[in-house]
Parts: structure tokens; sequence; C-alpha cells
């Protein structure tokens, strides 16, 4: 089967040829140390910005620890254990040496995990459609009574952000700014494009002249704009960490229920020490669904991976629900859809974690943007053209729609099927939703298929397994209509880890009490597959893999077709900003 796509590469069989030292390796800092790897490099005279983790949430006894070593507190966490700060260089050695830190880490840049694609828009995306969406909809479901935070560039006050409740209320019921700018209004379009995902009402193209609507998982959730990137969709761990402990302080207030996180930045150590991950946890653990976007680095073979091994943080921690990107290829039939090729493929560097979870649509998504806002400016041509929903409309831009590309667009998918699954049934747990989502994914799958770069002219290999599209691909309406449930226990559904056995043969290992490895309640000979399997291969429901492929359950698998790794994701050798605008084609 051939397809097409716009400026990309998909590097097809997971035939990766390493040794057995490289699949084993884990990075000699994971556990080493008390402080991070990259802050080795800090020059010993200069300042740096560093988030500290301690054993308890810190007072001033613990802040003076750093200050008396000539640092200076920047942010206070509210009840996450630790705080950011700028201090020495030269005392961060001395500072790891206190027993009342757990670990010293930069507070590094992270970005959203959506771009535009370098490719003319002339599609529509009918995502709608190949998840089943409409499903809920026709059940009477939008969200009603669900809180769901969007930690992002904030979000715009678009005409789509209003009319489901009335044309004056918007679905936006507060704001936080978190950058120092002093406003939570969205000035990049990334944010403001993500919630439109989730909850956009379709006001601008809803009507007579129009044929197409562009509407939201959602549209009657309870938006918590907090603010993390600026007006060139940057921002930093901190900022992140901080806007997700608000979040968790207003659960009670707003219902929140859900939290978004289409931002996302290299992994440098273990998810058990990683700041951002820690943070992740602490929401999950307080009873709110964490949503992450997988990262756009399915591309990049600079470590001559393939583009394995490159789930960016905190899409790397097995508590949350981490999301791929796929291609509908411009048609509401989900049966030729192929997943991205620049959406970033497990298992997890260091910790070896199967991600992404599941996948949704993210290549060439059509939602919201105001004309002012940065991404529009740097890139006018990715307005959606009237052609594509009004009745006899022209190639003029909307005004209204933008297309862009990415695991940021996939992720907003599910959160809103996760703000209709909590709307169905308001006593589910994270856990529990996290379990019924991957069990009820869609299976049948284009396992291999060719797409061709129009740019370049060459062609690629796409394979989906299950370091590319985890448990398959979202589907709201099963979903909503299986009644199976994990068990509520916080951890019921801890993503897998991988391992090599003795022999050299990849396996999956359970993690704690998780539901969702081996021979459990999911996977392996479960309900969740059937009791199929072949030679060495676990399949999935009638649908079988390619031998060379890897799969879930206990069975042996070719030790050269996975990585592992042995090394973190370098700064220098992963593409954010303007080298990683990428769209899939037909």
């Amino acid at each position: 089967m051939k397809r097409k796509e716009g400026k990309s590469a998909m590097w097809g069989r997971a035939f990766l040829i390493v040794s057995a030292t490289l699949l084993c390796g884990i990075l000699a800092n994971a556990g080493e140390s008390k402080f991070s790897s990259d802050l080795a490099g800090a020059s010993a005279s200069g300042q740096v910005g560093v988030i500290v983790q301690y054993n308890r949430t810190p007072g001033a006894a613990y802040h003076k620890k750093v200050l008396s070593r000539g640092g200076t507190l920047k942010r206070e966490l509210g009840g996450f254990n630790g705080a950011a700060y700028s201090m020495p260089a030269s005392a961060i050695a001395d500072l790891a040496n206190d027993p009342d830190v757990v670990y010293i880490s930069p507070d590094r840049p992270l970005r959203g995990t959506g771009t535009s694609s370098s490719s003319p828009v002339a599609v529509n995306d009918y995502h709608i459609a190949t998840i089943n969406a409409s499903a809920a909809w026709s059940q009477g479901l939008d969200g009603s009574g669900i809180g769901v935070a969007v930690i992002d560039s904030g979000i715009a006050d678009t005409a789509d952000m209003h009319g489901k409740k009335s044309s004056y209320a918007s679905n936006v019921v507060y704001s936080q700014d978190f950058t120092g700018l002093g406003s939570a209004v969205d000035q990049y379009g990334h944010g403001t494009h993500v919630s439109g995902i989730i909850a956009g009402t379709g006001a601008k193209s809803k009507g007579s002249k129009y044929f197409y609507t562009f509407m939201g998982i959602a549209d009657n959730v309870n938006l918590v704009n907090l603010r993390v990137l600026d007006a060139n969709g940057a921002g930093t761990d901190s900022e992140v960490i901080a806007a997700i402990q608000t979040a968790i302080q207003l659960q009670s207030t707003y219902n929140i229920r859900v939290i978004n996180l289409s931002v996302g930045r290299p992994v440098w150590e273990s998810y058990k020490l990683d700041p951002l991950c820690q943070a992740v946890e602490r929401a999950w653990k307080s009873g709110i669904v964490v949503v992450v976007a997988a990262g756009n680095f399915g591309r990049d073979n600079l470590a001559g991976t393939n583009g394995y091994g490159t789930i960016t943080a905190p899409g790397n921690d097995p508590y949350v629900i981490t999301v791929g990107a796929m291609n509908t290829m411009g048609t509401a039939d989900r049966t030729d859809d192929v997943p991205a090729s620049y959406s970033s493929k497990g298992p997890s560097i260091i910790d070896q974690v199967v991600k992404p979870d599941l996948v949704a649509p993210g290549n060439l998504i059509d939602s919201l943007y105001f004309a002012a806002e940065t991404l529009n400016q740097e890139y006018p041509g990715f307005e959606v053209p009237c052609s594509l929903y009004v009745t006899n409309g022209t190639t003029s831009p909307s005004g209204s729609y933008y297309a862009m590309s990415g695991t940021s667009m996939a992720a907003p998918m599910v959160s809103g099927a996760a703000a209709l699954m909590l709307e169905q049934n308001s006593a589910l747990t994270p856990d529990q939703v996290k379990a019924r989502l991957m069990l009820t994914a869609f299976k049948d799958l284009v396992q291999f298929a060719t797409v061709t770069d129009l740019t370049t002219g060459q062609s690629f290999q796409e394979q989906a397994d299950i370091f590319t599209v985890g448990a398959g691909y979202l589907d709201i309406q099963a979903a909503l209509s299986n009644t199976e449930l994990a068990p509520a226990t916080v951890g019921s559904a801890l993503s897998p880890t991988a391992a090599v056995d003795k022999s050299g043969n990849v396996i999956l290992v359970e993690n704690s009490s998780s539901v969702l490895g081996g021979t459990s309640v999911l996977w392996g000979t479960s309900v969740l597959w059937g009791t199929n399997v072949s030679g060495a291969s676990v399949l999935w429901g009638t649908s079988s893999l390619d031998a060379d492929s890897v799969l879930w359950g206990t069975s042996s698998m070719d030790a050269d077709s996975v990585l592992w790794g042995t090394s973190s994701t370098e700064a220098e050798s992963v593409l954010w900003g303007t080298s990683a605008k990428y769209s899939d084609r037909r």
C-alpha cells in the first residue's frame, strides 16, 4: 500500500542493528548521582537555573540551603517537593551532598509539540469521523461539568470558545499566567489550537452557509487556561510544574478531571528523578487524568535509532496517557490511516517504558486560531481556505481556522475523550480511564505502508508496531460502550516496561500492580487481544503483525528489532523549533 506525505521520513520496520550491550544499556547517571548529567557542563563561574527536589515540601529552612550558597529563589512550586532557583554552578555538587536534597536538575526549556506543515493545506482532516466522536454527541454527551486544564501557550477569546452555554459565556472558566508576562491570553497560537480540538463549539462554521463544521470533541467542558509558553512557544519545567500544582489546588473548585500537556522536552534522567514526571504523577495520584503528547521526533535518526526511543518528557512517565499521532489521509475511513512519520516512538530512553499508550489523529488538524498570534504571522499559509467548509467558498483564508500537525494535536483528542467518559461515569479513576481507552482502541491498523516525501520524492516504509501505535487508535464510541473496569487503585494501569532476557529476547515486564502487562486482564492472553497466540508473537485480535516487529506479551522477539538506548537525547540531537515543521500527506 503506497501513501504520500509532505516532507517526511518514516523509517519503516523496526530493523535496528544494535548490539546486546546497546540493548541492555542504561545511562550511567541514572540513580548514581544526585544531580543531572546536563549540569556537569555548566560553567563553574556562572549562575544556572535549577530545580531542587527535597525529601519534603520546602519551607524557609530548605530555601536557605540554596540562598546560603549564593543562590536566589525564583519560584515556589506549591505542594511539589522542590522549588526553582538560580545558583552558582560551582555550588551544585556541595548542595547535592545535603541529606535533605533528593535531586538537582536544570530548569529546562520545553516547547509545544505541534508545528506547521511545509506543504500546502488542501484537505479536511475528518478526525471526528475516524475516532467516532459523534457517537458521544448522539448520546447527549458533551463534557458538561468536567474541568479540563490546558497547560500551554494560553487561549485566545475566539467566537468558537463561546456559544454552547450562551453567546456570552466562554468555555474558559479560569485563566492564570505562569510566564511572568502578565496575561494568560495566547500570544503564540498553539494553546488556542489545542483548546479548539478539545472544546471548540464550531460557532464560526455552523449554519446553512457551511457544509463542514470544525467541532471540538467535548464542546461543553470547562476549560482552565494555565499559560506556560511565551509568544514564541517556549517555556520551562518550573512554569509547567507550577501550573500542574495549581490545577491540583483548583481541582475541586472547577472539577478538574483532566490535564492536557501538549508540551515536552528531551529525557535526561529516569522518570523517577525527573521533576516534570514527578509533577504529573502527583496530579495523577490526586485523581486527575493526565494526557501528554508523545513528541515529534519519529524521524530523528541522528542517534542511529530510526526514530525509536524518542518519546519526550513527561510522556515517558508510566502513569500518564501518552499519545502518538496518526494521519487520517484526508478521509473519514480510518482503515486507510497510517502513523504520522514524525510521531515519537518508544520505548522511553533510560527506563524503557513502553510508549505511546495509544494514537489519535494529529496530521494537518484544523482548529482555532487568532490572526494576531505569532504562529500565524510566521506561517500565514496554513489558514484553512474557505473552500474547505463554506458552500461555494473561495480559496481565501478563513480567518477562523488553522491547520497544524503534531502529537500536540493528537493529545487533546484523548483529553476530550476522557472528559466524555468522565461525564458518562464520574466514578472512573484515572487508571480506569486509561485502561479502558487502551482496551477499546481500534487495532485493525494498516501494518505496513510506503509513503513518499512530496518535497524530496524519497519513499519510506511505515510500520504500525507497538512502539509506534501503542494499544491502537482512539475509538470514542467503543470506549463509551465498554463496561469493563480495571482496578480503581492508583497505579493499576502503569504502562509496562520492556527488557532483554538472558537469551537476548525482548520481553514485556509488568510494572508493579499494573494490569497492562504480561498475561493480565488486558494484555497477552487476556480480554484485550483474545487468546489467539501464534508462534513468537501475540496477535492483536484477528490482526497479526510481522514477525520482525516488536509485540506485546511475554513471547520472544528478535533482539535486533528494538532500541533500548545507552544515551539520553542530547539537546543538539533533537529537532525543536523551526527544524521540525513536518506534515505527512497523501
